[in-house]
């Protein structure tokens, strides 16, 4: 079998598997692709008569690389027919030589079997433009086998914490370079703008914890490892990193709201976690802050001096809003509306700015940690007797509105109802005239010989 030269190729197999952390045996296979893509680049160039190859149409050929007398052939599963109609496909039986001297009279029972031709072209057949198709397609495969291998390595590690380097920046995007355990090859991964926290000094060789949020699984352009420095799930990561009754599952996270990135700068990022025991020895908030602070410190550092709040998970929604708005004292906690899950605080004066906080900070982040929609309310200013009327008078009119809707949802399936026995009556109609209207076949007048027969005989 003839085979084509490519000098180098075991130097070049070790050197791309070395540069781009692939397998040997995953560079072979990109090898072999971009090649057979090269000879069908190649025997579409030999197409004077412009014939059109289905996109099946190559399946038959397949590349063999020679790793140690560095090189490659073209070979081809043919079928053995009697006169040749596509000579890509198939191969007369006159041709397989050997094998007919062999049989003898019985070669005809080779018709339909298949056999491998060697179809290697010459080197200077093979062309300039398949060897750059060639070169074109090579590329494209590595950066395909590097990408199935990143998501196969990193797609177990999403939702988790990974140590970063700084590599560079793009746009407004940090790239920098992560790992998935001792020893293992650095990957790009992407800190775009909106995962960034405002605190950090982004620089060349700059060393961060990120949470994985995302591995791509796509072929688009970039990094596929998507990490963030401003989600909830890196704040979990540090508390049970730093706290020994987490990892334990004494103390359980129950809730946990983030403001990495707040709308004004003049408001520096918060988060508020709420926290709980089953352990009644436990004090759950101060195993997170640690004695003298020194637990939650570290995690705050970690998230260059960010604000943390600690509070205590409760059943009753009234103590776990309380709870939720600290610093600030409340004085009484009205749950208007279950159902709508409204509530007015009740607060004193002095305390008011507190409980909603820098424009509004510590209200919406107990909010989304609560799950409540929370009107904080001057407790000297307040009228019980106006507010229990407009949300008695609200209720009323929710309820209204809610069996107004079951009345509509009501009168729609009467309705679908009536259409459907209308049309079913319909359809026994002009069957009945169906049947009335058809002739009186031969088979229908024995039928009634048959009974009149009976008849006389009893």
């Amino acid at each position: 079998m003839s085979m084509l030269k490519l000098l180098g190729l075991k130097e070049l197999i070790e050197s791309i598997s070395r540069e781009r952390n692939l397998p040997r045996l995953a560079v072979q296979s990109a090898i072999r692709e971009a090649l057979l893509k090269g000879y069908e680049r190649y025997r579409r160039a030999q197409n004077l008569d412009r014939k059109q190859f289905d996109e099946d149409y190559f399946e038959n050929f397949e590349v063999e690389l020679d790793i140690e007398d560095e090189g490659f052939r073209v070979v081809s599963t043919k079928t053995i027919v009697e006169e040749v109609t596509n000579s890509d496909h198939q191969i007369a039986l006159e041709d397989v030589k050997e094998i007919v001297e062999e049989l003898g009279d019985d070669a005809a029972q080779l018709i339909g079997q298949e056999v491998v031709v060697d179809v290697t072209p010459d080197k200077k057949e093979f062309g300039r433009m398949a060897a750059m198709q060639t070169k074109q397609v090579l590329s494209q495969k590595l950066r395909d086998q590097q990408r199935q291998l990143i998501q196969e390595e990193f797609q177990d590690l999403e939702a988790t914490v990974l140590q970063a380097r700084v590599l560079r920046f793009e746009r407004q995007s940090v790239i920098m370079a992560v790992t998935s355990g001792f020893g293992q090859p650095e990957v790009e991964a992407e800190l775009p703008k909106r995962e960034q926290l405002p605190n950090d000094n982004y620089r060349i060789g700059a060393t961060f914890r990120v949470y994985l949020k995302k591995v791509s699984r796509g072929q688009q352009r970039g990094p596929q490892l998507l990490v963030s420095r401003a989600d909830a799930g890196l704040v979990v990561y540090l508390f049970a990193n730093e706290v020994p009754e987490i990892e334990d599952e004494v103390v359980r996270i129950v809730a946990v709201a983030r403001e990495a990135n707040p709308p004004s700068s003049y408001v520096g990022p918060r988060t508020k976690i709420a926290v709980d025991t089953l352990d009644r020895d436990v004090d759950p908030v101060g195993a997170c802050i640690g004695a003298r602070g020194s637990r939650i410190q570290v995690v705050v550092n970690e998230l260059r001096g960010e604000k943390i709040d600690v509070i205590r998970w409760s059943p009753d929604p009234a103590t776990y809003i309380a709870n939720a708005l600290s610093p600030a004292r409340v004085d009484d906690v009205r749950l208007m509306d279950p159902e709508t899950r409204q509530t007015h605080v009740l607060v004193a004066e002095d305390q008011l700015s507190l409980a909603i906080g820098k424009e509004g900070q510590n209200v919406r982040l107990a909010a989304r940690l609560t799950g409540w929609k929370i009107d904080i309310k001057d407790k000297a200013k307040y009228d019980f007797e106006a507010e229990d009327t407009k949300f008695a008078a609200a209720r009323a009119q929710h309820a209204a509105e809610l069996e107004e809707l079951e009345e509509l949802e009501k009168l729609e399936e009467l309705e679908k109802l009536e259409l459907e026995k209308l049309e079913s009556d319909r359809l026994d109609s002009d069957n009945q005239q169906f049947d009335s209207e058809l002739p009186k076949t031969a088979l229908d007048e024995t039928d009634s010989e048959f009974e009149s027969e009976n008849q006389t005989i009893y």
